[in-house]
């Protein structure tokens, strides 16, 4: 009962909610645990009574009456009620936004992020990448209805984060919309709930929810270009083909916009999408032992690196925040 009782709070339960779709689907949870409840009792409250408090034979009108009233109209009326009730949750999951438009881009096996996203994407293969770009961890406005553009260029994913709302699937050469209205601030786990290759478990996100104000201030320092330029490992992360993949905005590194954008890297609070607390030293494991750290994550391995270069690397991208 304890370890039961202990999944009922946290920063990924959907029965701690601090989002107004999640504390609907919370709502419609114990709703439909009632009624379902309801039907069970009476189902077997009445094989009770036909098998052990008055096992005699019965007749068969009564039978017939049993049937049709326990077996038939019961369950269609409780039932029924429980759909009207979900259907009436419908007019407030739909109702417009009045927050930012973000896109939330699934890819193997990191989530890619665009805030204050502009225009209409249309039919894309992808997200549209216009926006200010970060990744692995969601700012929202607390109070707003925040629009999330849901796509991937690669296979299906599921966006979920459990406190907030229900999951919605990004899915390849479509985009899905998800409406978030957060209720609370703090931080909130989100996971990928569709299998989608190795290191699909190890594919998860934070979500921070802000007042409006540090919410705007947030975006606005995620805008801003690198800080820290004049370090040795600056020379280092081009010289070995870092740049190949991953932008730092400032350096001239755009990476093709590849792997995740690392202009401030050491602002977020975990790397390699949850994996490992972010540290310098963590970056410096992930450079050097990538398929270990993440077993079937698709950056290379740079093993052939040495500890000193490694180091430097890590320590310039460990002070960009």
């Amino acid at each position: 009962m304890t370890l039961v009782l202990a999944g009922c709070s946290g920063a990924q339960s959907t029965f701690d909610t601090a989002g107004v779709e999640a504390e609907s689907v919370l709502s419609l949870f114990w709703v439909m645990l009632a009624g379902s409840t309801a039907i069970w009792l009476f189902v077997v409250g009445l094989s009770i009574y036909a098998t052990k408090a008055n096992p005699e034979a019965h007749s068969e009108k009564a039978g017939v009456r049993l049937i049709i009233w326990g077996g038939c109209v019961f369950p269609v009326v409780t039932l029924s009620a429980l759909l009207v009730f979900g259907l009436g949750m419908m007019p407030e999951f739909r109702r417009a936004a009045d927050g930012p438009t973000i896109a939330v881009s699934g890819e193997r096996f990191w989530w890619r992020i665009h805030y204050e996203v502009e225009g209409e994407p249309g039919v894309v293969r992808s997200l549209p990448r216009n926006g200010v770009e970060s990744a692995n961890e969601l700012v929202l406005p607390v109070g707003r209805r925040t629009e999330l553009l849901l796509g991937s260029p690669d296979v299906i994913h599921s966006f979920w984060v459990p406190s907030i709302a229900g999951k919605t699937d990004a899915i390849p050469g479509r985009v899905n919309r998800l409406v978030l209205e957060p209720t609370r601030e703090g931080v909130y786990n989100g996971v990928c709930a569709e299998f989608c290759g190795e290191a699909h478990a190890q594919m998860g996100l934070r979500v921070i929810v802000l007042s409006e104000t540090d919410y705007a201030v947030r975006v606005a320092a995620e805008a801003a270009p690198a800080a820290l330029l004049d370090h040795p490992g600056r020379a280092l992360f081009s010289a070995n083909g870092c740049n190949a993949c991953h932008t730092v905005r400032g350096t001239g590194d755009d990476g093709h916009k590849v792997g995740p954008d690392l202009t401030h890297l050491a602002a977020r609070r975990t790397l390699a999408a949850g994996v490992l607390p972010m540290t310098p030293e963590n970056i410096g494991r992930f450079i050097a032992s990538t398929d270990h750290v993440k077993p079937g994550v698709e950056m290379p391995v740079f093993d052939t690196l040495s500890e000193d270069d490694v180091a430097s690397i890590a320590d310039w991208l460990g002070r960009l925040k």
